[in-house]
């Protein structure tokens, strides 16, 4: 079976950099990307299966992000991640298909949980 794909948005280096390394060690092909540029760069040439993806990104929102991970690849899941508890921007990314949301601090233990149930289906 192909090793699943898993992208991580966000503009914090030591979030990226951490989950880059916890979902390397959990066997998955983990890309990362500072923006919203790098992320559909990414979408585009490699297909991730699950784009771990941070709300408040300068630029390109994360809302934004996401509606055009859904344009390119409807089936790519997404798991979104918010320092703020927007429960407006919250609701209209879950409307455009993202899975879940964590808020930061999160607990890694839950986000690794999270991401492999959602690779399992």
């Amino acid at each position: 079976m192909d090793q699943n794909k898993v992208l991580i948005v966000d503009d914090q280096y030591g979030i990226r950099v951490l989950l880059f390394e916890v979902f390397g060690r959990e066997g998955y092909e983990t890309f990362q990307a500072a923006n919203g540029k790098e992320a559909l760069d990414i979408v585009h040439n490699q297909s991730p299966d699950l784009v771990i993806l941070d709300m408040k990104i300068p630029g390109m929102d994360g809302l934004e992000i996401l509606r055009e991970i859904k344009k390119i690849d409807q089936e790519i899941k997404v798991i979104m991640m918010t320092a703020y508890g927007e429960l407006d921007m919250i609701k209209e990314a879950t409307e455009l298909g993202a899975l879940t949301h964590f808020t930061k601090p999160f607990d890694i233990d839950e986000l690794r949980l999270a991401v492999r149930s959602q690779l399992a289906v």
